[in-house]
């Protein structure tokens, strides 16, 4: 008897150990957690009106206000202009809400039988002018006019029609969402050949519209873009837009020229461009050229910057420098990097004409969404007219709070970019995991130590399956609790852009095949992958064995068990989940290919996206979170807390505190009513009982009593 009430009292001292300890340690994850969380840097929020949202410490607005504060009107009103078809006709044109920057189509449309048949008869473009939007006079289109007839006129023109063709081209391509692949390259076509005319430059109508008109093609959906037929035809655009820059200064939303003479004491050009994202387009007051600067700016504010590095001028003072910029790099499809997100890449061009660049340095500042994605490689890359596509030859890149590029030669620059998803951390879920895994240790301890010290009360059989299967489960719980914190959640936790680097020297570049990258290979979370699923599948296996155990015990009530039960037990429930684990991994697993273990993700996601598909009257969700954590901890209750030998020692303990019996005089009366005699019979009694009640006797006595 001694040594029995030594082992339980050893029993109960480790078991509240444990639990304290356990218990400490989960409440210090969570002070140390909330700790730092709470005390990062405090960033104050931004005060956005009419429905816009605070992003990246901006407000980002909706396409009908602008501004700082989204306080700005960024659409022009339905409006009416009238127009004289003929000396006495009069003809009212009706032109809907539109977008600043953007063209609105009239209501009207060219009669059925012409060649643009049933298109609208005149554009009309809102513009801005300071803050307030205003309506510009109507471009009427020509109806008996289209792509590909103008397209044979302009070879042709002489200078005095120029400016007409221009204009009903920008017309015909004002609605870009409309533009199919052969509109496209007509229209291509129509824009090289004005703009290669001999002085076009003087033309300033003829050149606005054909800047216009290459900026809507820009607008245009992507997969026009992709026909092979196209990639002669925008080289040639391109090309002759590097040379259009030498000669002209011309801003539109998506693309800008400018151009500035080459002095003889020009040792660097710098040209550079503020984005205004609160009116979603290139101003031309955002537009900058400096000369003779010591290298790039480091302000922020600025998007993307281009520094010549002039070599040697000519002798006189007719050099030019240009530059061109594309909002979106649609003119320029590769086929070697592949675009899956929706991120528009500018594209930059620097030309000298009367001099050599002894090399270009260039500074991009992209704009995304820092909550989504993850910035983890760029490349430096010029586009090859000779195979037309992207190629780093002659570049090298270098990162700071921009991505940097210096290439030795001059051409169309852009920069690559290859993201990384960010995962999203449910935080609540993560403080559920921390408080029901940590019950959950806590209880599968208990139970495990319970049923070693109390093993010779009870067959051995049935001890060793509950403690394999609460083995299992505890190793389990304490694999997800040590691996939760993994790898990429501390690497996605700061974001890598670079913002508080300092530059250092530029690196060699190389290519990138795609805008997404999966995440760095991690030994420990392959490592932990592979743990968590072998011991969640020998729980599941445990627990069946557990019911076969259950249902043979009440079959063979009196009879013993076969022989090495035990061991045929023990080879199922570690052996089979082991099989299992091997040949997942082995058709899965690739050297350099993560597993992408992320929290609960690897095993419910596909779970939950499945069923969820299949059952639309599911909708239950994380309530059960933390009943579902605490399983252990269950275990616990129904086999260690309510078993015979605890709750003896449980009535004893209670027994020896019970307070003692108080015997209390409670007053007691009994009422008789009855309907013939209406007096009130009350009899006094004083009773002794250990409950406090009052017993109201109500009873109807015969007439004849």
């Amino acid at each position: 008897m001694p040594s029995l009430h030594w082992e339980r009292v050893l029993l109960g001292t480790a078991c509240c150990a444990v639990t304290v300890t356990l218990c400490s340690l989960c409440i210090w994850q969570l002070v140390v957690r909330f700790h730092k969380e709470t005390t990062g840097p405090v960033v104050p929020p931004c005060f956005c009106l009419n429905g816009g949202f605070c992003q990246d410490e901006a407000c980002v607005c909706p396409n009908e206000w602008a501004g700082q504060f989204c306080d700005i009107v960024n659409v022009c009103e339905d409006s009416v202009y009238a127009v004289n078809v003929s000396e006495n006709v009069i003809k009212n044109l009706t032109f809907e809400r539109i977008l600043v920057g953007k063209y609105s189509s009239s209501k009207e449309k060219c009669e059925p039988t012409t060649v643009n048949g049933n298109s609208s008869v005149a554009v009309r473009l809102c513009t801005r002018k300071g803050i307030i939007p205003v309506l510009e006079t109507p471009r009427i289109l020509n109806c008996n006019e289209s792509l590909d007839s103008l397209a044979l006129q302009v070879e042709t023109a002489d200078t005095s029609n120029v400016s007409a063709i221009a204009s009903n081209t920008q017309i015909l391509t004002s609605i870009p969402s409309r533009l199919t692949t052969q509109d496209i390259s007509a229209a291509v076509n129509i824009a090289v050949q004005i703009l290669r005319k001999p002085n076009v430059t003087e033309d300033s109508q003829a050149s606005v519209a054909v800047l216009t008109t290459v900026s809507q093609l820009l607008d245009a959906n992507k997969t026009e873009f992709d026909d092979n037929n196209l990639v002669n035809v925008t080289a040639s655009l391109t090309k002759t837009m590097e040379e259009f820059s030498l000669i002209s200064n011309v801003t539109q939303p998506n693309v800008a020229v400018q151009s500035v003479p080459l002095k003889l004491n020009s040792s660097t050009v710098l040209f550079l461009a503020q984005r205004d994202t609160t009116l979603s387009y290139f101003p031309s007051t955002k537009l900058e050229i400096q000369e003779n600067v010591p290298g790039l700016t480091s302000e922020l504010s600025t998007e993307v910057q281009i520094l010549l590095n002039i070599k040697s001028n000519s002798s006189s003072n007719d050099g030019r420098v240009g530059f061109v910029l594309y909002q979106n790099d649609k003119l320029f499809q590769s086929r070697i990097y592949r675009s899956n997100n929706n991120l528009s890449k500018q594209i930059i061009s620097g030309n000298i004409d009367g001099g050599r660049a002894s090399g270009v340095e260039i500074a991009f500042n992209p704009k995304y969404n820092t909550s989504e994605l993850q910035l983890r490689d760029h490349a430096c890359v010029f586009w090859d007219y000779a195979i037309n596509d992207w190629s780093t030859a002659g570049c090298m890149k270098g990162r700071d709070q921009f991505l940097r590029c210096k290439c030795n030669h001059t051409t169309n620059f852009a920069v690559l970019m290859a993201f990384q998803i960010k995962y999203k951390y449910a935080k609540p879920l993560e403080y559920i995991s921390y408080i029901g895994v940590g019950l959950s240790i806590a209880g599968l301890t208990t139970t495990i130590l319970f049923q070693i010290f109390t093993r010779k009360t009870r067959k051995s059989s049935i001890t060793w399956m509950l403690v394999s299967l609460c083995s299992s489960m505890l190793i389990f719980n304490i694999i997800f609790i040590s691996g939760i914190e993994n790898q990429n959640a501390r690497k996605d936790s700061s974001d890598t852009s670079g913002n508080n680097q300092q530059f250092s020297t530029y690196t060699t570049n190389t290519m990138l095949t795609s805008d997404v990258v999966d995440p760095p290979a991690d030994a420990w979370c392959t490592v932990v992958a592979v743990l968590l699923h072998y011991f969640l599948l020998a729980t599941f296996m445990w627990t069946a064995l557990n019911s076969a155990q259950l249902y043979l015990l009440l079959l063979r009530t009196m009879k013993p068990f076969p022989g090495h039960f035990i061991v045929t037990m023990s080879a199922i429930g570690w052996g089979v989940p082991a099989v299992v684990v091997a040949i997942t991994l082995g058709a899965t697993y690739g050297e350099g290919k993560a597993l992408n273990y992320r929290q609960e993700e690897l095993f419910i996601k596909i779970i939950v996206s499945v069923i969820w598909k299949e059952n639309k009257n599911l909708t239950r969700n994380k309530k059960d979170s933390l009943m579902k954590k605490m399983t252990g901890l269950q275990i616990c209750i129904l086999y260690t807390f309510r078993s015979p030998i605890v709750k003896k020692k449980v009535s004893e303990v209670f027994s020896v505190l019970r307070v003692p019996e108080i015997q209390i005089y409670l007053h007691s009366e009994i009422y008789h009513v009855s309907k013939s005699q209406p007096a009130k019979h009350s009899q006094g009694i004083f009773r002794l009982s250990e409950i406090s009640t009052e017993n109201i006797s109500l009873s109807t006595l015969p007439n004849g009593c």
